[in-house]
């Protein structure tokens, strides 16, 4: 776990700087600078564009992981990557081809019922396709970088600099440099330059002698390919059709609230997106190389940390969530549950530590197919019962992602168990699952009596709230997890700083 600790520890905190701008930026930045509206309108063309990267992608960023370690000399290896890098094109060109089809169908699902929504799209639809464009080369190239086991400027890339960017862009309409109108056209040309970064950076760490020869199981890596296309649609369904489906009903303000506490609900998951770029390569050799028990070892011990430390985060947001809603504008404070269902969903599939990666580089990487198809329906029909049939607001759209997870980890979780006689969990994992439970409980039902008082017409006493209370649950977090040695980790790293 050496080089998983080391690069995950910076990934982590690339991940949480980038979530501290982010968390800048949509607290404070984009409802008081953009507004709701444009807010809800560049949630929609970020979200749209997510749902089509991976239909672009065509499944290679993952392809790259799965294949690269299993070829043993560098002619081969550079068969691979030439036959596979313009793959994305077959089906970027098409789409791009007919995109007026697919802006006719954009415009058409926001004017049902929102035709001052349709009118603020008009323009942007062409944004989602480019933004969509680079966002499936940056994984691509990306994926190319972790299998040199290089993570770090690839995350940095990926967390941080489109919420800087972001920082920089919304400073610049308040300095009346740029207008509201013309902040996703300069998005979109930070989402190009990011892509040609990683690009050079990928060809720096290794280039290639580009090939016209296939390599000889190319037949299987496209097969791959096809079969992980699914699974990455899925996930991407999960997580961004809610705020697709939002304008269609309601209006994009509504979107923007929404997307605020999906934002505070994900924040538990920083730790498992640093980790798991550098867990992806590792288990894919392990499972390359059939070193089972090495496999085993890194399921385990991504679970029992990654649960540890999303647990912490999990039990600081959800304590403390309603006093940070008394931060924002008016028309945000009623996002609570959602924030407390898509974390509660972030903190599952923490659990299972390294499941996803095992799964898609095992032999058994066709089970992904059947199960996102089974998330896509799922999260779909769910979203439509819970929130156009039921009317359960934006709380169904969230209860709709909180049970497709848990439903289809569940199955991973059992399918790895069957196949590989394999699970995560170990004595230490209902222990922390208790004292998560219990601290959650202890501290969510109160707050302190600090009287309310303001600075410029904007709240203070919130966030005296919230220092206090964090202190106090960290402080006893650590204690506890540390006195039972729930990670040798993690006691390990502690262990160089304070003597135990």
């Amino acid at each position: 776990m050496g080089i998983i600790l080391k690069q995950s520890l910076k990934n982590t905190f690339v991940i949480y700087l980038g979530f501290l701008i982010g968390g800048i930026n949509t607290i404070v930045l984009y409802t008081r600078f953009l507004k709701e509206e444009y807010y809800g309108l560049a949630t929609y063309v970020f979200s749209a564009s997510n749902l089509i990267m991976p239909v672009i992608a065509l499944g290679i960023h993952f392809t790259i992981v799965k294949f690269f370690s299993g070829y043993k000399n560098k002619e081969d290896k550079d068969k691979f990557l030439s036959s596979i890098l313009f793959l994305p094109l077959i089906t970027a060109i098409p789409i791009g081809f007919f995109w007026d089809f697919f802006h006719n169908q954009i415009m058409e699902s926001i004017s049902k019922s929102n035709n001052n929504g349709n009118l603020i799209i008009e323009n942007y639809t062409l944004y989602i396709y480019i933004i969509a464009v680079c966002c499936a080369y940056f994984e691509v190239f990306y994926s190319w970088a972790k299998v040199q086991m290089q993570s770090v400027f690839g995350n940095l890339l990926k967390e941080l600099y489109n919420r800087a960017a972001i920082m920089i862009l919304l400073f610049a309409i308040y300095f009346n440099v740029i207008t509201k109108e013309e902040f996703l056209i300069y998005m979109t040309g930070a989402y190009i330059l990011r892509t040609i970064l990683i690009m050079l950076y990928a060809f720096k760490l290794y280039t290639p002698k580009f090939s016209f020869k296939l390599p000889s199981n190319f037949k299987e890596v496209l097969r791959y390919s096809f079969y992980i296309i699914l699974a990455g649609s899925a996930g991407a369904i999960v997580l961004d059709i809610d705020k697709v489906m939002i304008p269609g009903k309601e209006s994009f303000a509504k979107a923007a609230y929404y997307t605020v506490a999906v934002f505070i609900g994900s924040f538990i998951e920083a730790p498992s997106r640093a980790m798991t770029q550098i867990l992806q390569p590792l288990t894919s050799k392990s499972i390359n190389e059939n070193d089972i028990k090495e496999t085993e070892s890194l399921y385990k011990k991504s679970s029992i940390n990654l649960l540890l430390v999303g647990g912490l985060f999990y039990i600081l947001i959800n304590t403390n969530v309603r006093e940070l809603f008394k931060l924002l504008p008016k028309g945000y404070e009623s996002g609570g549950l959602v924030v407390l269902m898509i974390s509660s969903a972030k903190l599952y599939l923490m659990l299972l530590g390294s499941n996803g990666a095992i799964l898609n580089n095992s032999k058994f990487y066709r089970i992904t197919m059947p199960i996102g198809l089974f998330m896509a329906f799922s999260v779909f029909y769910l979203n439509e019962y819970f929130y156009n049939y039921l009317n359960f607001g934006t709380e169904g759209l969230a209860l709709a992602t909180l049970i497709t997870i848990i439903l289809s980890s569940s199955f991973k979780l059992w399918f790895v168990k069957l196949k590989l006689k394999m699970t995560p969990f170990t004595s230490t994992t209902f222990k922390m699952i208790g004292i998560i439970a219990i601290m959650f409980l202890a501290f969510y039902f109160w707050d302190f009596n600090i009287p309310a008082f303001h600075i410029l017409e904007q709240p203070i006493h919130p966030i005296i709230n919230i220092i206090l209370k964090s202190v106090i649950i960290i402080s006893a977090y650590l204690f506890i997890v540390i006195k039972l040695n729930i990670s040798t980790q993690i006691n390990a790293i502690v262990g160089r700083f304070i003597k135990l």
